[in-house]
Protein backbone atom coordinates (compact mmCIF):
# COMPACT_ATOMS: atom_id res chain seq x y z
CA UNK A 1 0.00 0.00 0.00
CA UNK A 2 1.12 3.56 -0.86
CA UNK A 3 2.77 5.08 2.65
CA UNK A 4 0.26 8.25 2.10
CA UNK A 5 -2.96 6.07 2.04
CA UNK A 6 -2.37 4.25 5.40
CA UNK A 7 -3.99 7.13 7.35
CA UNK A 8 -6.56 5.14 5.86
CA UNK A 9 -7.00 2.09 7.74
CA UNK A 10 -5.80 3.76 10.43
CA UNK A 11 -8.37 6.02 10.72
CA UNK A 12 -11.14 2.86 10.75
CA UNK A 13 -9.11 1.04 13.14
CA UNK A 14 -9.38 4.06 15.78
CA UNK A 15 -12.84 4.91 14.61
CA UNK A 16 -13.80 0.91 14.75
CA UNK A 17 -12.10 0.60 18.36
CA UNK A 18 -13.62 3.27 19.97
CA UNK A 19 -17.05 2.57 18.61
CA UNK A 20 -16.76 -0.80 19.68
CA UNK A 21 -14.90 0.17 23.09
CA UNK A 22 -16.92 3.36 24.81
CA UNK A 23 -19.93 1.43 25.66
CA UNK A 24 -17.94 -1.64 27.72
CA UNK A 25 -16.65 1.92 29.42
CA UNK A 26 -19.35 3.13 30.12
CA UNK A 27 -20.60 -0.42 32.17
CA UNK A 28 -16.91 -0.50 33.92
CA UNK A 29 -17.11 3.33 34.47
CA UNK A 30 -20.65 2.27 36.29
CA UNK A 31 -19.55 -0.36 38.27
CA UNK A 32 -16.71 1.09 39.68
CA UNK A 33 -18.12 4.00 40.39
CA UNK A 34 -16.50 6.43 38.25
CA UNK A 35 -18.89 9.32 37.46
CA UNK A 36 -18.50 12.89 36.91
CA UNK A 37 -20.58 14.56 39.68
CA UNK A 38 -22.13 18.24 38.92
CA UNK A 39 -19.36 20.98 39.56
CA UNK A 40 -18.50 24.48 39.22
CA UNK A 41 -16.89 24.01 35.70
CA UNK A 42 -19.10 21.26 33.94
CA UNK A 43 -22.48 22.09 32.39
CA UNK A 44 -24.16 18.81 33.26
CA UNK A 45 -26.61 18.38 36.13
CA UNK A 46 -26.40 14.30 36.51
CA UNK A 47 -23.43 12.03 37.63
CA UNK A 48 -22.28 10.79 33.88
CA UNK A 49 -19.49 7.79 33.12
CA UNK A 50 -16.00 8.81 32.94
CA UNK A 51 -14.12 6.35 31.45
CA UNK A 52 -14.77 6.82 28.06
CA UNK A 53 -10.92 8.55 27.74
CA UNK A 54 -9.68 4.54 28.15
CA UNK A 55 -11.63 3.55 24.76
CA UNK A 56 -10.17 6.79 23.16
CA UNK A 57 -6.44 5.68 24.51
CA UNK A 58 -6.73 2.09 23.43
CA UNK A 59 -8.25 3.25 20.15
CA UNK A 60 -5.54 5.30 19.45
CA UNK A 61 -2.22 3.01 20.52
CA UNK A 62 -3.91 0.11 18.75
CA UNK A 63 -4.47 1.94 15.53
CA UNK A 64 -0.78 3.35 15.85
CA UNK A 65 0.65 0.11 16.62
CA UNK A 66 -0.59 -2.13 13.99
CA UNK A 67 0.52 0.63 11.45
CA UNK A 68 3.72 1.13 12.80
CA UNK A 69 5.91 2.56 10.45
CA UNK A 70 9.68 0.79 11.18
CA UNK A 71 11.74 3.92 10.89
CA UNK A 72 9.78 5.84 13.39
CA UNK A 73 9.75 3.73 16.09
CA UNK A 74 11.69 6.02 18.30
CA UNK A 75 9.55 8.06 18.13
CA UNK A 76 6.43 6.49 18.64
CA UNK A 77 8.15 4.57 21.52
CA UNK A 78 7.88 7.98 23.67
CA UNK A 79 4.33 9.18 22.11
CA UNK A 80 2.87 5.41 23.41
CA UNK A 81 4.90 5.43 26.55
CA UNK A 82 3.71 9.52 27.03
CA UNK A 83 0.05 8.55 26.54
CA UNK A 84 0.01 5.41 28.24
CA UNK A 85 1.35 7.54 31.86
CA UNK A 86 -0.93 10.32 31.02
CA UNK A 87 -3.96 7.80 30.73
CA UNK A 88 -2.90 6.14 33.59
CA UNK A 89 -2.64 9.21 35.48
CA UNK A 90 -5.78 10.70 34.57
CA UNK A 91 -7.88 7.30 35.14
CA UNK A 92 -6.47 7.66 38.89
CA UNK A 93 -7.55 11.48 38.85
CA UNK A 94 -10.75 10.74 37.92
CA UNK A 95 -11.24 8.11 40.18
CA UNK A 96 -8.94 10.30 43.40
CA UNK A 97 -8.44 13.01 42.73
CA UNK A 98 -5.05 13.55 42.40
CA UNK A 99 -3.32 16.43 43.63
CA UNK A 100 -1.86 19.37 40.85
CA UNK A 101 1.67 18.71 41.89
CA UNK A 102 1.43 14.62 41.46
CA UNK A 103 -1.08 15.84 37.97
CA UNK A 104 1.74 18.32 36.47
CA UNK A 105 4.85 15.92 37.54
CA UNK A 106 3.45 13.26 35.17
CA UNK A 107 2.39 15.67 32.36
CA UNK A 108 6.28 17.13 32.52
CA UNK A 109 7.81 13.92 32.29
CA UNK A 110 5.45 13.05 29.46
CA UNK A 111 6.85 15.77 27.90
CA UNK A 112 10.63 14.69 28.77
CA UNK A 113 10.10 11.48 27.05
CA UNK A 114 8.87 13.19 23.86
CA UNK A 115 12.04 15.54 24.23
CA UNK A 116 14.24 12.56 24.92
CA UNK A 117 12.89 10.80 21.53
CA UNK A 118 13.96 14.11 19.50
CA UNK A 119 10.60 15.19 19.57
CA UNK A 120 11.79 19.55 20.29
CA UNK A 121 10.41 22.55 19.03
CA UNK A 122 13.27 24.07 17.07
CA UNK A 123 11.96 27.61 17.15
CA UNK A 124 15.12 29.53 17.98
CA UNK A 125 17.97 26.79 17.05
CA UNK A 126 19.11 26.99 20.73
CA UNK A 127 18.67 24.09 23.21
CA UNK A 128 18.80 26.16 26.11
CA UNK A 129 15.37 27.97 24.80
CA UNK A 130 13.93 25.39 22.68
CA UNK A 131 13.62 22.49 25.45
CA UNK A 132 11.75 24.22 28.19
CA UNK A 133 10.23 26.14 25.15
CA UNK A 134 8.79 22.33 23.95
CA UNK A 135 8.12 21.18 27.52
CA UNK A 136 5.56 24.35 28.33
CA UNK A 137 3.91 23.58 25.00
CA UNK A 138 3.05 19.75 26.00
CA UNK A 139 2.19 20.80 29.54
CA UNK A 140 -0.26 23.69 28.88
CA UNK A 141 -1.63 22.07 25.88
CA UNK A 142 -2.42 18.99 28.33
CA UNK A 143 -4.17 20.98 30.26
CA UNK A 144 -5.67 22.97 27.39
CA UNK A 145 -7.30 20.29 26.30
CA UNK A 146 -8.52 18.88 29.65
CA UNK A 147 -10.09 22.69 30.17
CA UNK A 148 -12.38 22.83 27.31
CA UNK A 149 -13.86 19.10 28.17
CA UNK A 150 -16.37 21.28 30.14
CA UNK A 151 -19.64 20.48 27.88
CA UNK A 152 -20.49 17.43 26.01
CA UNK A 153 -18.47 16.98 22.86
CA UNK A 154 -16.58 19.94 23.03
CA UNK A 155 -13.21 18.61 23.40
CA UNK A 156 -13.42 15.47 21.49
CA UNK A 157 -15.14 17.26 18.85
CA UNK A 158 -12.53 20.20 18.83
CA UNK A 159 -9.64 17.06 18.76
CA UNK A 160 -11.31 15.56 15.43
CA UNK A 161 -11.30 19.01 14.09
CA UNK A 162 -7.68 19.95 14.63
CA UNK A 163 -6.24 16.47 14.02
CA UNK A 164 -8.15 16.40 10.49
CA UNK A 165 -6.87 19.83 9.56
CA UNK A 166 -2.84 18.41 10.89
CA UNK A 167 -4.11 15.11 8.45
CA UNK A 168 -4.21 17.35 5.59
CA UNK A 169 -1.57 19.29 6.16
CA UNK A 170 0.57 16.21 6.67
CA UNK A 171 -0.42 15.07 4.02
CA UNK A 172 0.43 17.68 1.67
CA UNK A 173 4.20 17.58 3.02
CA UNK A 174 4.58 13.75 3.01
CA UNK A 175 4.68 13.67 6.83
CA UNK A 176 4.00 10.21 6.89
CA UNK A 177 4.56 10.03 10.90
CA UNK A 178 2.24 12.88 11.36
CA UNK A 179 -0.21 11.48 8.83
CA UNK A 180 -0.58 8.29 10.80
CA UNK A 181 -0.80 10.12 14.25
CA UNK A 182 -3.45 12.31 13.00
CA UNK A 183 -5.10 9.91 11.47
CA UNK A 184 -5.29 7.47 14.47
CA UNK A 185 -6.87 11.05 17.04
CA UNK A 186 -8.85 11.60 14.45
CA UNK A 187 -10.94 8.35 14.19
CA UNK A 188 -10.68 7.96 17.84
CA UNK A 189 -12.09 10.53 18.96
CA UNK A 190 -14.84 10.30 16.34
CA UNK A 191 -15.86 6.80 17.12
CA UNK A 192 -16.02 8.48 20.85
CA UNK A 193 -17.98 11.15 19.88
CA UNK A 194 -20.95 9.20 18.81
CA UNK A 195 -21.58 8.57 22.35
CA UNK A 196 -20.42 12.47 23.16
CA UNK A 197 -22.67 14.52 21.44
CA UNK A 198 -25.61 16.64 23.84
CA UNK A 199 -27.05 14.78 25.45
CA UNK A 200 -24.13 12.88 26.12
CA UNK A 201 -24.17 9.22 27.72
CA UNK A 202 -20.65 8.63 28.83
CA UNK A 203 -17.38 11.18 29.13
CA UNK A 204 -13.54 10.90 28.62
CA UNK A 205 -12.32 12.47 31.61
CA UNK A 206 -8.92 13.71 32.26
CA UNK A 207 -7.70 9.85 30.92
CA UNK A 208 -8.74 10.75 27.37
CA UNK A 209 -8.49 14.53 27.34
CA UNK A 210 -4.67 14.33 29.00
CA UNK A 211 -3.79 11.64 26.19
CA UNK A 212 -5.68 13.83 23.46
CA UNK A 213 -3.74 17.40 24.78
CA UNK A 214 -0.09 15.34 24.07
CA UNK A 215 -0.57 14.07 21.28
CA UNK A 216 -2.39 17.69 19.62
CA UNK A 217 1.17 18.89 20.78
CA UNK A 218 3.65 16.37 19.23
CA UNK A 219 2.16 16.80 16.30
CA UNK A 220 1.94 20.32 16.41
CA UNK A 221 5.67 20.33 16.99
CA UNK A 222 6.09 17.70 14.38
CA UNK A 223 4.39 19.45 11.21
CA UNK A 224 7.22 20.98 9.38
CA UNK A 225 7.25 23.11 6.12
CA UNK A 226 9.63 22.65 3.73
CA UNK A 227 8.54 25.60 1.35
CA UNK A 228 8.16 27.97 4.57
CA UNK A 229 10.55 30.05 6.80
CA UNK A 230 9.68 29.66 10.74
CA UNK A 231 8.53 33.08 11.08
CA UNK A 232 5.28 31.68 9.31
CA UNK A 233 5.26 27.95 10.09
CA UNK A 234 4.73 28.63 13.82
CA UNK A 235 1.34 30.46 13.36
CA UNK A 236 -0.19 27.03 11.43
CA UNK A 237 -0.60 24.84 14.93
CA UNK A 238 -1.61 28.00 16.84
CA UNK A 239 -4.08 28.28 14.29
CA UNK A 240 -4.97 24.79 14.11
CA UNK A 241 -5.54 24.61 18.25
CA UNK A 242 -7.17 28.35 18.35
CA UNK A 243 -9.49 27.09 20.28
CA UNK A 244 -7.96 25.43 23.09
CA UNK A 245 -4.85 28.33 22.70
CA UNK A 246 -7.71 30.86 23.78
CA UNK A 247 -9.74 29.12 26.09
CA UNK A 248 -6.25 28.29 28.62
CA UNK A 249 -5.76 32.42 27.78
CA UNK A 250 -8.96 33.28 28.75
CA UNK A 251 -9.14 31.10 31.91
CA UNK A 252 -5.78 32.09 33.31
CA UNK A 253 -6.07 35.77 32.72
CA UNK A 254 -9.80 35.77 34.11
CA UNK A 255 -8.00 33.83 37.71
CA UNK A 256 -4.95 35.88 37.94
CA UNK A 257 -7.28 39.12 37.70
CA UNK A 258 -9.90 37.71 40.19
CA UNK A 259 -7.45 36.32 42.52
CA UNK A 260 -8.69 32.86 42.50
CA UNK A 261 -6.04 29.47 42.19
CA UNK A 262 -5.68 28.64 38.35
CA UNK A 263 -6.10 25.06 39.23
CA UNK A 264 -9.59 25.49 41.02
CA UNK A 265 -12.53 24.49 38.35
CA UNK A 266 -14.41 27.25 37.35
CA UNK A 267 -17.48 28.47 34.84
CA UNK A 268 -15.02 31.09 33.19
CA UNK A 269 -14.33 29.23 29.91
CA UNK A 270 -15.21 30.30 26.58
CA UNK A 271 -18.18 27.96 26.16
CA UNK A 272 -19.82 28.96 29.40
CA UNK A 273 -19.39 33.05 28.17
CA UNK A 274 -21.29 32.26 24.93
CA UNK A 275 -24.28 30.08 27.11
CA UNK A 276 -24.31 33.30 29.25
CA UNK A 277 -25.49 35.13 26.46
CA UNK A 278 -28.65 32.74 25.54
CA UNK A 279 -27.18 30.42 24.02
CA UNK A 280 -28.55 26.39 24.20
CA UNK A 281 -25.81 23.85 24.48
CA UNK A 282 -25.66 22.79 21.10
CA UNK A 283 -25.60 26.29 19.66
CA UNK A 284 -22.52 26.59 21.58
CA UNK A 285 -21.25 23.98 20.31
CA UNK A 286 -21.90 24.57 17.19
CA UNK A 287 -19.94 27.61 16.82
CA UNK A 288 -17.47 26.74 18.66
CA UNK A 289 -16.84 23.83 16.20
CA UNK A 290 -17.18 26.59 13.32
CA UNK A 291 -14.62 28.50 15.06
CA UNK A 292 -12.13 25.71 14.78
CA UNK A 293 -13.18 25.19 11.43
CA UNK A 294 -12.59 28.76 10.10
CA UNK A 295 -9.22 28.87 11.83
CA UNK A 296 -8.18 25.42 10.57
CA UNK A 297 -8.89 26.82 6.90
CA UNK A 298 -6.91 30.03 7.68
CA UNK A 299 -3.83 27.25 9.09
CA UNK A 300 -4.16 25.50 5.59
CA UNK A 301 -4.04 29.09 3.34
CA UNK A 302 -1.40 30.43 5.87
CA UNK A 303 0.28 27.33 4.87
CA UNK A 304 0.44 27.79 0.81
CA UNK A 305 0.49 31.53 0.59
CA UNK A 306 3.91 33.32 -0.04
CA UNK A 307 5.63 34.34 2.48
CA UNK A 308 4.37 38.12 2.40
CA UNK A 309 0.75 37.08 1.76
CA UNK A 310 0.96 34.41 4.56
CA UNK A 311 2.66 36.83 7.14
CA UNK A 312 -0.51 39.53 6.39
CA UNK A 313 -2.86 36.53 6.68
CA UNK A 314 -1.62 35.37 10.00
CA UNK A 315 -1.31 38.75 11.36
CA UNK A 316 -5.29 39.64 10.66
CA UNK A 317 -6.25 36.57 12.46
CA UNK A 318 -4.09 36.67 15.10
CA UNK A 319 -5.36 40.06 15.78
CA UNK A 320 -8.71 38.62 15.40
CA UNK A 321 -8.23 36.47 18.50
CA UNK A 322 -6.75 39.06 20.25
CA UNK A 323 -9.81 40.92 19.64
CA UNK A 324 -11.99 37.84 20.65
CA UNK A 325 -10.07 37.51 23.48
CA UNK A 326 -10.33 41.07 24.95
CA UNK A 327 -14.22 40.84 23.95
CA UNK A 328 -14.77 37.76 26.05
CA UNK A 329 -12.78 39.79 29.01
CA UNK A 330 -14.82 42.32 28.76
CA UNK A 331 -18.12 40.21 28.33
CA UNK A 332 -16.83 38.54 32.02
CA UNK A 333 -16.07 42.11 33.66
CA UNK A 334 -19.90 43.20 32.56
CA UNK A 335 -21.36 40.09 33.91
CA UNK A 336 -19.46 40.11 37.33
CA UNK A 337 -20.53 43.77 37.80
CA UNK A 338 -24.47 42.78 36.82
CA UNK A 339 -24.68 40.24 39.51
CA UNK A 340 -22.60 41.56 41.98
Amino acid sequence: MDARLQFIPIMIVGFGAALCLTPLTRQIAMRLGVTAAPNQRNIHQRHVPLMGGAAIYIAFVLSVLLFSPPDHLRELGAIVAGASLLALVGYLDDRRHLSPRIRLSAMTLSAILAVLAGIQIRLFNNLLIDIPLTLFWIVALINAVNWIDNMDGLAAGTAAIASGFFLILALSQGQILVSMLAAAIFGSTFGFLIYNFNPSSTFMGDMGAYTLGFVLAILAIKLKFAAQPLNVTWMVPVFVLALPVLDINLAIATRLLERRPLMLAAKDHVSHRIMDLGATQRQTLALLYLFSVVFGLVALAVSQADVPDALALGGVFLLALLGIFCLLMILRQRSQGQTG
